[in-house]
Parts: structure tokens; C-alpha cells; sequence
């Protein structure tokens, strides 16, 4: 007869109650990329979970903020251990900032349920700011890693930009940008717009070249 292993707090959950959330998570995270924010209610997860309640969703998150504050949190977690991986390989500033651009491309190509998903939440705490979602705003829209970035590539003196937090707001709105308008209308080449747009970010970075003597 095989031996159950007994369930054990986990963060204050036993494993079961772990696997439960995290399957809520998954499953709002394939609703709301399935058809959008609004559409995705609680009954809509119910379903694409396979739960037999509402009710088993309410018990392990007290709302809809909770919920999507927890599916942002897992979304950024695997992009964050990907971009992570590819930054890492590299020696040079000028190389991370690249591979910065291109791991958002390849999160796109490998997650593209995640990508989309993190989409609809970055779109719904822009446009309807409401109390409990501050926090998932500041997460779906943080520069942060990218702007440490580039002051570090300035403190190399590899780069010279005058506003790091600017230009990091820049690519991360051409990155988001490129999410959804490869939903509508589907890049020929993801990889190529990678490289363009490191090509356009990574000039940016550089120190301008002296004017011409007449």
C-alpha cells in the first residue's frame, strides 16, 4: 500500500493548499490571455481550472487584487530567472542591455501565455487605476533592474546617459509595446526587431562623436 506523505506548512500553507493557489494562478494566468481582463471573472477560472466552486478561489485569495497581485508575481518571477540567465553570460554593459532586449523577445517566444497575460494586467493598471492594484502596477511596470542597468554601465564609464531612468522607460515601453502589437499582427521576424531595437537602444547609451572641423 502506498504511503501518503503528510502535508507540511509551506509559507504558512500545507503543499496541498500550495498546489491548489498555484493551479488558481495558472489558471487565471491562461484566462486572462485567453479573452482579456474583463472577460476574466472568477466563475471563467472556475472553469479553466476544473474547480467545482468559486468559492475554492475566494478561500485561498480574498479578491481579485490578491489574486492578480500573485499571477503578476509568477509571471515577472519566470521572466526575471530567464532575462537573469542570458545578462549573465555577458561581460560587457553594452552586452546585458542587449540581452536585456532580447530575453523580453525570447520570454515572448517560449511564454507566450505569460507574455500575454502580463500584458492585459500592465494595460488594466494603466488605464483603470483602482485601490488594491498600486502595488501590481509598480511590479508589471518596474524599470527598476533596467535602470541599475545602465548606471552601472555609466559608473564603467561604458555609457554616457543623462537620465537612466528615462531611457529606461523608453525601451520597457518599446518592449510592452511590441508585445501587443505582435498579438495583432504577428512579427515575420521577432528576432530581427530584437537586434534593431538593441541596435537603436545600445547607440543611445554611447557617448556622441565630436562635430566635424569645417
Amino acid at each position: 500500500m502506498k504511503r501518503e506523505l503528510p502535508s507540511r506548512p509551506v509559507h504558512g500553507h500545507t503543499f496541498t493548499q500550495e498546489a491548489r493557489r498555484a493551479q488558481i494562478v495558472e489558471a487565471t494566468i491562461e484566462t486572462l490571455a485567453a479573452v482579456g481582463y474583463t472577460r476574466t471573472s472568477f466563475t471563467a477560472i472556475c472553469r479553466r481550472a476544473n474547480l467545482s466552486s468559486t468559492g475554492l478561489i475566494s478561500y485561498h485569495f480574498t479578491g481579485k487584487p490578491q489574486l492578480l497581485w500573485e499571477v503578476t508575481r509568477t509571471i515577472v518571477e519566470k521572466e526575471d530567472t530567464l532575462r537573469t540567465v542570458r545578462v549573465e553570460r555577458e561581460t560587457t554593459h553594452s552586452g546585458r542591455l542587449r540581452a536585456y532586449i532580447a530575453s523580453h523577445f525570447d520570454f515572448m517566444a517560449s511564454h507566450p501565455t505569460d507574455a500575454r497575460a502580463l500584458t492585459e494586467i500592465a494595460g488594466l493598471v494603466r488605464e483603470r487605476p483602482a485601490r488594491g492594484l498600486d502595488d501590481i502596477a509598480r511590479s508589471a511596470l518596474s524599470v527598476e533592474r533596467l535602470v541599475s542597468l545602465l548606471e552601472a554601465g555609466c559608473r564603467a564609464g561604458e555609457f554616457r546617459i543623462p537620465d537612466p531612468q528615462v531611457l529606461a522607460l523608453a525601451v520597457q515601453g518599446a518592449l510592452h509595446n511590441a508585445v501587443r502589437h505582435h498579438e495583432l499582427f504577428t512579427f515575420a521576424d521577432p528576432e530581427r526587431l530584437a537586434r534593431e531595437l538593441a541596435d537603436i537602444f545600445t547607440r543611445c547609451t554611447l557617448p556622441c562623436d565630436p562635430p566635424l572641423e569645417a
